[in-house]
């Protein structure tokens, strides 16, 4: 398993540097904006990736909050029961689930919105709308096409999810020199690799989607959710008192910069 440590050496490197943690969330905002103004002047040629059926669209995006928590709940488990055990690993649980919540209350709130704002036609270039379906979802199983408010949750839950793991994942700076039974090692490493492979497929995912769907503003306020809700509770709430707190590695950072 060297050539393993040595992967996980490098990549725990490359996010220990700081100008890496501060561009990674910007990141998404340019690439969603040159992404858009690509599209807007249709620059880029269609492709594998421009077709919603893709592989990777059907079984991962679609699922991407599935992925993130089937690798990053082991994660913690094992990252949790070598630092300080119960007391740790309740608070990155309860991280977790405030993650989902998040999740979960920005794509139902995307979803109202398209029904508040949208109407039901009988197909894309049609001009007249029937008031005979009054939600996207009646809309479309009678064949019709719905157009309204169309929030990215591709564009959201792939920056949020990306930033969720760059943040939870921080404590394998630690993690990597402390002492650990080899098998808990090498599971541990592992899942590392696995979810940094995760946030490139992310970050690809989201260029896909930034250059060949949605209209620029449902791009960009699905992004904006995304970095709101990483920012909100790993850059403010999670440093107050009451709340699941940051990861270790983070704590001992924050702690360093307000000394």
């Amino acid at each position: 398993m060297a050539a393993m440590d040595v992967i996980v050496e490098n990549l725990v490197t490359v996010w220990r540097i700081p100008a890496v943690r501060r561009i990674f969330p910007l990141l998404f905002l340019l690439i969603s904006s040159v992404g858009s103004i690509l599209k807007e002047l249709e620059l880029v040629q269609p492709s594998y990736f421009s077709s919603s059926k893709n592989v990777f669209n059907l079984y991962f995006v679609k699922v991407s909050w599935g992925w993130t928590l089937l690798l990053l709940t082991p994660f913690l488990l094992i990252s949790s029961s070598v630092n300080r055990g119960a007391s740790l690993l309740g608070q990155r649980l309860l991280s977790l689930a405030v993650a989902t919540a998040v999740w979960y209350i920005c794509t139902e709130t995307f979803l109202y919105i398209e029904d508040a704002t949208g109407a039901c036609f009988e197909s894309k270039t049609s001009l007249l709308a029937t008031n005979e379906f009054a939600s996207k979802a009646t809309c479309r199983r009678a064949g019709f096409h719905w157009r309204g408010q169309d929030i990215s949750g591709h564009s959201f839950i792939l920056t949020y999810s990306s930033l969720l793991i760059m943040e939870e994942t921080s404590p394998m700076a630690i993690l990597r020199t402390a002492s650990l039974p080899a098998l808990a090692r090498t599971v541990l490493n592992l899942l590392y690799v696995a979810l940094n492979l995760i946030v490139m497929m992310w970050v690809w995912m989201f260029a896909c989607t930034s250059v060949y769907f949605h209209h620029p503003i449902d791009k960009l306020l699905g992004t904006i959710c995304g970095l709101l809700g990483w920012y909100l509770t790993y850059r403010y709430w999670y440093l107050k008192p009451f709340s699941p707190g940051l990861p270790p590695q983070r704590q001992l950072k924050e702690q360093k910069q307000h000394a």
